[in-house]
């Protein structure tokens, strides 16, 4: 086992917008990148659990361009240096192409590397029964079995997708008979009476050249198209990338493939798919509530109430799900609060930034958070990590004010070169380019007040 472990990757998914987890959850800051449970993101959460079955130094994480750079600041914040772990999409084509591109990077690092493949935005309440189970997986995978976790379902479930198990295999795996789509309820009540269905988890666990061999059968012309644009030295191009079909894993090799074994598993699984999902899985208190941020509850039952900038008072509440963040608030019964994609939807149809952006933002550089926003002025808090360098165009009739708030900053534009201290401004009307440069050991901090006078 332990010579099978070794040559073990582990292959995070974090691509993804958790749209039903709105409005914490945003497309330029999906819920893998948040701290729903605990100090840790949902990413960084994946990553310590595997710890110490997996080698740390195995991890690679599959993300969105947009998302590069955030996700290696979470990987470096708990010490596990993201360089050469990261591997980029230039956009989202679901989990087939995404875990194609991995197996070409683990193939060619590890001809007989295994992959374990895991969403990065999930949770697991049971290390210890989860590890147990990876280690038959990887034990299966190392005999060329494509491996596929089945989570124990305890309720009818309706929002997953369901694995039907066939005759027992070894290690107490059993064949995968079929996949089925997402139930009504009357089904999802027979697949938990017949006690041989799991709820879909979107684990896996193959060797590398296995699965390519899967995809050589039943996705030639993926294959081929991977074969034509992959290089393990640089990012493929967006163009190249979209001409992938967009579709999932199961879809193109599980529900095909004659070698798939589900492990079954009980081991405190969720996949935070929602508002209600997170509730279920977080501890509550005697009145079942779950409470977090500044909340004052009073005659108030089974809600989830989340406050990340204002004090929520709620009074007499029942069943009811109330988010609240910096530019938004979303409040719904409990038992329908995925419906919540459906508003997101709204607002990217109504062009509202809300469905996209928080008011703060991270970047390569830093990270922008708003404050103010009239017709005549904005308002924005930035800071600029160390050696790092913010440049913006300055716009024509926009004045702007820069106040230092921490650390030394070193601005500059067309006709000035300036270093601000604490309490310094900094004034530019220029329309050409505004250059803010940190070159200090420590991150700084300005306030930025752009004018743009009504005419």
């Amino acid at each position: 086992m332990a010579d099978s472990s070794a040559k073990a990757f582990a292959i995070l998914l974090a691509g993804g917008t958790g749209t039903r987890l709105w409005p914490v959850s945003r497309e330029l800051y999906p819920k893998q990148l948040v701290k729903f449970i605990g100090n840790d993101s949902l990413v960084q959460s994946t990553i310590k659990r595997l710890d110490p079955l997996l080698d740390l130094q195995h991890v690679r994480v599959v993300c969105g361009e947009q998302h590069y750079h955030e996700i290696a600041r979470h990987m470096d914040d708990i010490g596990l240096v993201s360089d050469g772990k990261i591997i980029r999409e230039p956009s989202g084509r679901n989990t087939a192409p995404a875990i194609l591109l991995a197996a070409f990077h683990i193939h060619q690092a590890a001809a007989d590397g295994i992959m374990c493949v895991f969403p990065a935005d999930h949770v697991i309440g049971n290390i210890e029964s989860f590890h147990e189970r990876l280690r038959v997986a990887i034990d299966l995978a190392d005999r060329g079995h494509v491996v596929t976790f089945g989570i124990k379902p305890n309720y009818p479930e309706t929002g997953y997708g369901y694995i039907e198990g066939g005759d027992n295999y070894d290690m107490r795996a059993l064949k995968v008979k079929r996949f089925v789509e997402k139930p009504d309820r009357s089904t999802a009540e027979q697949y938990i009476k017949a006690g041989n269905f799991f709820w879909n988890s979107g684990m896996f666990a193959f060797k590398a050249s296995v699965l390519l061999e899967e995809f050589k059968t039943f996705q030639p012309k993926m294959l081929a198209l991977m074969e034509d644009c992959f290089c393990a030295d640089r990012p493929i191009a967006g163009e190249d990338y979209d001409r992938f079909d967009s579709i999932s894993i199961d879809y193109a090799i599980m529900e095909k493939t004659d070698k798939c074994v589900v492990v079954p598993s009980d081991f405190g699984w969720s996949d935070i798919g929602s508002w209600k999902s997170l509730y279920d899985f977080l501890e509550k208190d005697e009145s079942q509530n779950v409470i977090d941020g500044d909340v004052i509850a009073r005659d108030t039952r089974n809600c989830f109430l989340q406050s990340h900038d204002r004090l929520i008072a709620a009074n007499r509440l029942q069943d009811l799900v109330v988010v609240e963040t910096p530019d938004s608030i979303f409040v719904s019964d409990i038992e329908h609060s995925r419906d919540v994609k459906s508003i997101v939807s709204e607002l990217k149809d109504r062009g509202r930034k809300e469905y996209q952006q928080h008011r703060t933002v991270y970047h390569p550089w830093g990270i922008s958070r708003l404050l103010e926003q009239r017709d005549d002025y904005t308002a924005c808090e930035l800071t600029v990590y160390a050696d790092s360098t913010l440049e913006f165009s300055g716009g024509e009739n926009k004045i702007q004010h820069f106040v230092a708030v921490s650390g030394e900053a070193r601005l500059k534009d067309a006709a000035q070169d300036k270093q601000v201290s604490p309490g310094e401004t900094f004034t530019t009307s220029a329309n050409g380019p505004v250059r803010i440069d940190n070159t200090g050991p420590r991150e700084i901090c300005l306030i930025r007040l752009k004018l743009t006078p009504l005419v």
